[in-house]
């Protein structure tokens, strides 16, 4: 992800680590360049999905003497906010630089309609796959924040379905449009050989 492009960049989270995609999106931002991330419940943690819960259930007891509901720390159950406040702790969002970079990013868990037909990205250096040690165990987001309180796994899985229903008809068309076009210049041509050859060409 080297070069800049005026076009907000469209990553798809699934399969990518939370902490490595965090830090190279945190980067991005900084430098100028609007970043968008779809499927936020679909990134992985590594660790056990066990040992994850426990250290969030921790994390959700840290407070403030004065007025937690107003002071804060405040608690973010969605993917999607957990991916934004790991970004937001590696950018220096107090700064005036750092607000504006956190106004270059969006979030998003599914795919929205606005980045259904955007061609989307993976990052190799944040990818589980290439990153993570076979045999070592991680969960998900979605099951992570589904536990601790967050409250829209079925919606979000009953709109993904259908997202990739609608996706999977559009291609069979599209394919289907494609081979008739083919078949349909293969017969031109077949044609416009034979007048030639005719005339002796």
């Amino acid at each position: 992800m080297s070069t800049f492009s005026a076009a907000p960049i469209v990553i798809d989270g699934k399969g990518h680590l939370l902490g490595r995609l965090a830090s190279i999106v945190a980067k991005q931002i900084l430098s100028g360049q609007k970043v968008t991330v779809v499927r936020c419940e679909e990134i992985n943690v590594s660790g056990s999905f066990f040992r994850n819960k426990l250290r969030y259930h921790s994390y959700l007891h840290i407070d403030v003497d004065s007025n937690p509901k107003k002071s804060g720390p405040f608690h973010f159950r969605a993917p999607s906010r957990i991916l934004y406040k790991a970004i937001r702790g590696m950018v220096p969002h107090k700064s005036s630089r750092g607000a504006a970079a956190l106004t270059r990013l969006a979030l998003f868990e599914g795919v929205p309609p606005a980045q259904d037909k955007v061609k989307k990205m993976v990052v190799p250096a944040a990818l589980r796959v290439l990153r993570l040690k076979p045999g070592r165990k991680y969960c998900t987001l979605k099951r992570l924040s589904h536990e601790v309180g967050w409250g829209y796994k079925d919606v979000v899985d009953k709109l993904e379905e259908k997202r990739k229903a609608k996706g999977q008809a559009y291609h069979e068309r599209k394919v289907a449009s494609l081979k008739l076009r083919e078949k349909a210049a293969s017969s031109v041509n077949f044609g416009a050989a034979d007048k030639l050859a005719a005339h002796g060409y």
